[in-house]
Parts: structure tokens; sequence; C-alpha cells
């Protein structure tokens, strides 16, 4: 046996994603790169790692295990790199993040100058759906969560980052007439929800049922960004959170049509459980934000008071 931790990584990352593809492109290394560091890796094992089924790649069983033993080996291999960064006086660990798909337009401006800060940190940030992000922070598998609205059965802390603003959005070139009715707006112009689970759609569907509105017609999208290109594309409208559509509305391809009772306004809150022992690189980043949060919304945030 004469593998890498370079290959140890690369086969931890196939895994992880399914696709040789998607791991090239998150390592920022070419395809071939991969898929000859993956026969490399192969070529040690008398047992396949990995099937092609169709034009699927899976993970065999022992992949499976030899990937978890990989895992154990990279973070023994980061634990010596931090405890060397520890004895020279330097703050390292580290970060796991958990973000609901909309929170990626959040969270990178309040990590930016910690990491810039503290370059013995690294970080791992999960962009997912609601449920999944609840799930890691049950399982204690991250550090953080950020959501909108805080989840009912778990005892946790939270940090309050910035008000969370939904609207109802079209494309920019639809015409409303004057007589263009709240009730109109929503059954008769095709709405465009997220996935079951999300907050979004439930503070939409909230508001509908306050309003007693009876959808006609609906289409189901499993991300923010989904939604955006199909309200932009024409398809329908929706109500989304302001903070992932600045650029199509300076752009002129979304427009908000102001409407009675909105904005719906949530905070985005960063949690962690309240039995968590916090790491110190935890620690540290709460303390930073304590300092700097109002900082980081004045100067990257100031645009949202427009609307």
């Amino acid at each position: 046996m004469n593998y890498t931790l370079h290959q140890l990584q690369i086969f931890l990352k196939i895994t992880e994603l399914q696709s040789i593809t998607k791991a090239s492109e998150e390592l920022h290394l070419t395809q071939p790169a991969v898929s000859i560091q993956l026969k490399n890796f192969q070529d040690q094992f008398p047992i396949p790692l990995t099937e092609v089924v169709g034009r699927r790649l899976f993970i065999t069983d022992f992949g499976k295990e030899i990937a978890r033993a990989a895992e154990k080996i990279l973070n023994q291999v980061h634990e010596i790199n931090y405890k060397t960064m520890a004895y020279q006086g330097k703050l390292s660990g580290r970060l796991k993040i958990s973000v609901v798909s909309t929170g990626k337009y959040v969270m990178p401006y309040f990590m930016s100058g910690f990491m810039k800060e503290n370059d013995g940190v690294d970080l791992v940030m999960d962009v997912t759906n609601k449920t999944k992000v609840v799930r890691s922070l049950e399982l204690n598998e991250v550090d953080f969560a950020l959501v909108s609205v805080l989840p009912d059965k778990l005892n946790v802390q939270a940090v309050e980052l910035m008000p969370n603003k939904l609207f109802y959005v079209s494309n920019y070139h639809r015409k409303f007439s004057k007589s263009t009715t709240k009730r109109k707006l929503f059954e008769q112009i095709p709405l465009i929800y997220r996935e079951p689970g999300s907050a979004t759609r439930n503070a939409m569907e909230g508001f509908i049922e306050r309003n007693n509105f009876k959808v006609q017609k609906k289409m189901e999208l499993t991300s923010n960004e989904a939604v955006k290109q199909a309200v932009v594309s024409g398809l329908g409208c929706s109500v989304m959170p302001l903070i992932g559509i600045k650029n199509e509305l300076l752009n002129k391809d979304l427009k908000i049509v102001q409407v009675k009772g909105l904005p719906i306004t949530t905070t985005w809150n960063l949690i962690w459980l309240k039995s968590k022992n916090l790491s110190p690189a935890a620690v540290a980043f709460l303390e930073y934000l304590d300092v700097k949060k109002e900082e980081i919304i004045k100067r990257k945030f100031d645009w949202i008071d427009d609307f």
C-alpha cells in the first residue's frame, strides 16, 4: 500500500458527491486528474471501490468502508496541524456550519473577516435545505447552523444576525392592471413554491392561509436559485427573500410587487445546541460576531433598507 493523503482526500470527496465531475469542481482539479488519482488509488486494492451502472457512479460497500477509514485518517492529520498551530500560539481548528440555501447570500459576509484574521482555522460550510440543516445540528455534526426560523424541538442558543424580508416578486416585464387585486395575484397567476419544509414556503403558505386565498396554479422547485430563474423567465410569481435577488432587481430582471401585508419579516439566526461544548475556534467566532456584527451589516447589507 502506497496511497497518499491527496488520494484519500480525492476519494473521500468522490464518495460524498458520488460524482467525479462534481468532485473535480469542488477540489478545483480537472476531471482527468481526479480520474487518474481514483484509478491509482483503486489499483492498490483487490476489491472494487466504485462501480458504474448506466452513467451513474456508485460506491461499493467496500468503498464505503475505505471512505470511513480515510475520513478518520484525514481528521487525525488535521488534528496534528491544529495542535502544531496551537503550540505556536495561533487559533486553529475547524468550523463546521450548515446553512439553508438562501443563507448562502448571508453567511459568507459574516465569515470572511474572521477567516482572514485566523488562517489556522478551516471552514466547512454545507449549503442545503432546512430539513438537512436541522438534522445535522441535531446529530451534532456541525458547530453552528444558519436558519431564518428557529427549530421547535431542539434546545438551542442563538445569535440574531439580521432581518430576512420576503416580498411578492415577478418578472420585470409582467404587466399588472390597476384592477389587479391581492387575491388575483395569488389566485390567477401561477405561483412558484419552494419544497416542503422550506422556511420561505412555510411563510408564504401562512400568508396565503391567513388571507383565505385559493391557489389554482402552482409549481414546486427545490432551491431559491431555481425559483428565481423560473420567475425571471416568466413562468410565474413567488414570495422570495430580498437577500437573494439584489442583482436581479438592479438589472431589471425582477421587480417587487407591492402587496398589503408584505413583506414578511423573519430573522437570520446563527444557532447551536445548548449542550454543545464549543471549540476554541467556535467560541472565537462568536466573540468576533459580538464585536463586528453591526459593522458588517452596515457595510454589506445597508441596501436592504431601501426596500
